[in-house]
């Protein structure tokens, strides 16, 4: 499966043009309606949503256009199937990225479905392993933020003993684990503040995210308290029952390891002014090697004036 297909539509007819054409080369899932789609879209990240848009089902246009400014599904193609007497009024309301009418279906839905995934592709650097956006975009989005003047929290996690982990289970295991923390990470940054806030990938088990300062130290409470429940699911029975593992550390030597821990680091502009990226992550950086000397899951903020 090259790509992943998101249609929403309440037309048999759509829904089967769709499978027959698409299905053996794409992974596609379809729904009746938005709400139902939104679990799905949060989870595993569509290269593509074809929504069927009628003159019943236009409050979907309010749920499209937030998820096209969000930054996680901003690199999302959407195209939508117009009935041929649907009038939009605006596209500049409309954050489609391309559109096609009801008629034109037979003809023109695999030119449409074919551009719109190429563009997905192009749209923004993304960590393929996450589909959340890299450094380039990271960068981007901080220094944008800072010459706004914009009062801004920014937190730096990483994983601890992750790389034991990996050398015992394995690289595939370790991705495994990388995608649930960068899950957990977007889908709990996006409950707690839906509008405005960031994630990205910075590589590895190295993430970041922005909020708003009063929100950000509670969703890195939260963000602890769930990964401290779900990691130990990601061991052997043996290895959950002692809470360790051996394996090798970086000069080649036997050890025991504890169970991965996760560590935050936080720093934000209330109370200083910065002018570059680059100072922001200084201080994570320092807030970081800080909450990694603490046993155990842990976050600290820099409340330095």
């Amino acid at each position: 499966m090259n790509n992943s297909i998101v249609t929403i539509t309440l037309n048999p007819v759509i829904d089967s043009l769709i499978k027959t054409r698409f299905e053996n080369i794409h992974k596609i899932a379809i729904f009746k309606d938005i709400q139902s789609a939104i679990d799905y879209i949060y989870t595993f990240f569509p290269n593509l949503l074809i929504a069927d848009i009628t003159k019943s089902n236009q409050s979907i246009i309010k749920i499209i256009n937030d998820l096209k400014i969000d930054s996680i599904f901003g690199q999302m193609s959407i195209l939508l199937i117009l009935h041929d007497d649907f009038v939009v009024s605006s596209w500049t309301n409309l954050l489609a990225d391309d559109y096609i009418r009801y008629s034109d279906l037979d003809k023109d839905i695999n030119t449409r479905v074919e551009l719109c995934l190429i563009r997905s592709q192009r749209m923004v650097e993304v960590n393929p392993l996450t589909r959340i956006p890299g450094n380039i975009t990271i960068i981007r989005e901080i220094q944008q933020r800072i010459e706004r003047n914009e009062i801004f929290g920014v937190a730096y996690a990483d994983l601890d003993y992750f790389k034991p982990f990996n050398d015992k289970y394995g690289f595939s295991r370790g991705d495994e684990v990388i995608k649930m923390l960068g899950r957990l990470i977007y889908n709990t940054i996006k409950e707690n503040q839906p509008l405005g806030s960031f994630v990205g990938h910075i590589g590895g088990d190295d993430f970041i995210y922005i909020m708003d300062v009063h929100l950000i130290e509670n969703t890195s409470k939260l963000i602890i308290e769930n990964y401290d429940k779900i990691i130990p699911a990601f061991y052997d029975y043996d290895d959950k029952e002692k809470d360790c593992i051996e394996s090798l550390d970086r000069e080649g030597n036997k050890k025991t390891f504890p169970i991965m821990s996760l560590s935050i680091g936080i720093t934000h502009n209330k109370y200083k002014r910065f002018i570059h990226h680059g100072e922001i992550t200084q201080i994570l950086a320092e807030m970081k090697k800080y909450a990694k000397s603490v046993e155990g899951s842990y976050f600290i903020a820099d409340r330095r004036r």
